[in-house]
């Protein structure tokens, strides 16, 4: 529990439910209720282990954050997440209407243990050391089946590695929802180029082919989108995506219905893979696409190169498409 002020308001409310729910408590000294709800709120504050922290405005001496938020009566609460106010209650409650309130609105403890075994994962793949990434989400996902930023990093692990039955099975619960997830879509886009490429029908036609050949080829004839897409295929496998996308904008520019648009589905989701993730806990969208490129121009080139070479390429899939 923390007195909160004009003074400390930002950092302890707004920036703080960024992370964690803030529940604010206006109350005032004269106030009998107040007297009530607090030592519950605050008992309940150590019950919930961090899974939210309290917030105390005295509103006499605060009477200008009590005037922002519009406050008539005390007792009242007002939880805050993301910097923004998602819901409250005025008067005093039992304590078993705040635990209903709390639980409709605050994480579960398996989720937090899903998100911390998430962000451990993280940190295991920036090492390089994806055996033990794997098994911390795989723990995640066992613990918070709804956290899809642990099923994404999961089947993404799990398709680099070429681990693509397993991937499968985590892509199905996503891909089966109406919209699917546009991140999901990507990944599973990219699963069947990369099973093609290990397929035998590859195998026998361009196993073995370093890229000069499938260059050759292409030359023969510009249209041969089955070989081309085979190379843009082969590249993506490699890891080589803005080569890939090169090839696969060919293919765009001279038949986009080609295979059911498969060339220009699979550069779709080379950029999604490609877009840099929102920061955890931005609840504002600012001037950014919904994949999370800020449309800045310049400053982003000079910020973020891999925003900028999104962003490039996205601009020649939408002259190749005009």
């Amino acid at each position: 529990m923390i007195d909160v002020t004009q003074h400390n308001f930002e950092q302890e409310v707004l920036e703080a439910s960024a992370t964690t729910p803030v529940l604010i408590d206006f109350w005032a000294p004269w106030c009998g209720p107040c007297k009530t709800l607090g030592p519950v709120l605050e008992k309940l504050e150590a019950d919930y282990q961090g899974r939210f922290k309290l917030a105390k405005v005295d509103s006499d001496q605060e009477p200008q954050l009590a005037g922002a938020f519009g406050i008539r009566s005390i007792p009242t609460c007002v939880l805050m997440v993301g910097g923004k106010p998602v819901d409250g209650f005025m008067g005093a409650q039992t304590e078993g209407q705040l635990r209903a309130f709390l639980d409709k609105h605050l994480p579960s403890e398996e989720a937090l243990h899903a998100e911390a075994e998430t962000e451990a994962a993280e940190a295991l793949i920036q090492a390089g050391d994806t055996e033990a990434a794997l098994a911390k989400l795989a723990e995640a996902l066992t613990a918070d089946p709804s956290n899809d930023d642990a099923r994404f990093d999961y089947a993404k692990l799990l398709i680099a590695g070429g681990a693509f039955e397993e991937a499968h099975a985590v892509l199905q619960d996503p891909l089966a929802r109406i919209p699917k997830p546009l991140r999901f879509e990507a990944l599973a886009t990219w699963l069947h180029a990369m099973e093609y490429v290990d397929s035998q029908a590859f195998a026998s036609q361009f196993g073995g082919w370093e890229w000069p050949q499938f260059d050759a080829k292409i030359a023969e004839n510009k249209r041969d989108f089955e070989t081309r897409y085979a190379k843009a295929a082969a590249l993506l496998s490699a890891g080589l995506l803005p080569e890939s996308m090169d090839e696969l904008l060919e293919i765009v520019l001279r038949d986009r219905a080609w295979n059911q648009e498969l060339a220009r589905k699979t550069v779709v989701a080379i950029l999604e893979l490609l877009t840099p993730p929102k920061p955890k806990g931005s609840g504002e969208a600012g001037n950014k696409t919904a994949g999370g490129i800020e449309l800045a121009g310049k400053a982003v080139a000079a910020l973020d190169p891999q925003a900028e070479r999104v962003a490039r390429y996205r601009r020649k899939l939408s002259m190749a498409l005009n």
